[in-house]
């Protein structure tokens, strides 16, 4: 959950979400590096006036200068690289559901029980109770088995929108016509929001996502709660 002030991200959820936090501290550290050398470079030159104006060519400079920014690149591709993998691995997931972006709701359908599926609307500021918060809280969440692999598939009724869960790691565009599909694994119960992070029109902003994990016994019985309500 953001707070204000905020400077980094959200606290991580999932084990993939970790692995990014573990990414950005390593750029960042590679982009204070650098920094600090250019830095150190630029007032190194304002600072002496001992230059030497006939050095023309260097080939030990040249052959510095180039391997070293690709070096650089190649310590920054490789963790990103294998992020990039594991964010499309996919292996047994012990739950599918269809997550469908309309102006502007969500609709969800668990697609391992016949009749399980609701539309998901964001609570109006007037009807929420303490506690809750304006513009992040949904009628119906979507409740998923803590420590299960858990597959969405993700697509859109009319325009573009975004399913986005920044403490999960998780964002996939919805695009109409086409069905897209993401993974993830939450560590720990609790309640995860996001939001559409596509411009989808006028109410854009108010389209929550609720992500709410609980234990696999609690989850069984909400199911069975659902469909006895359907």
């Amino acid at each position: 959950m953001a707070h204000p002030s905020q400077l980094g991200f959200q606290d991580a959820a999932s084990p993939l979400m970790e692995e990014l936090l573990h990414f950005h501290d390593h750029s960042l550290m590679i982009v204070f590096l650098i920094s600090t050398l250019v830095l150190y470079i630029i007032t190194a030159m304002v600072v002496t006036k001992l230059t030497d104006k006939l050095i023309l060519d260097s080939q030990e400079i040249e052959i510095i200068w180039t391997l070293l920014p690709a070096m650089v690149l190649i310590l920054i591709a490789l963790p990103s690289l294998r992020i990039l993998y594991l964010m499309d691995e996919i292996s047994d997931p012990h739950l599918t559901i269809k997550a469908v972006g309309h102006q502007w709701y969500w609709s969800y359908e668990y697609t391992d029980y016949e009749d399980l599926g609701f539309d998901s609307y964001m609570i109006p500021t007037q009807d929420l109770t303490p506690g809750q918060f304006r513009l992040l809280e949904a009628d119906h969440r979507m409740v998923i088995p803590v420590e299960s692999p858990i597959r969405v598939l993700i697509s859109a009724d009319d325009v573009l929108h975004s399913w986005a869960v920044p403490c999960l790691g998780v964002k996939m565009d919805a695009v109409p016509g086409r069905l897209n599909q993401t993974a993830f694994i939450t560590s720990r119960p609790g309640v995860f929001y996001g939001q559409c992070s596509e411009i989808c029109g006028a109410n854009h902003s108010f389209m929550p996502i609720v992500v709410e994990a609980v234990p696999l016994e609690h989850f069984e019985n909400w199911s069975s709660m659902m469909l006895e309500d359907a």
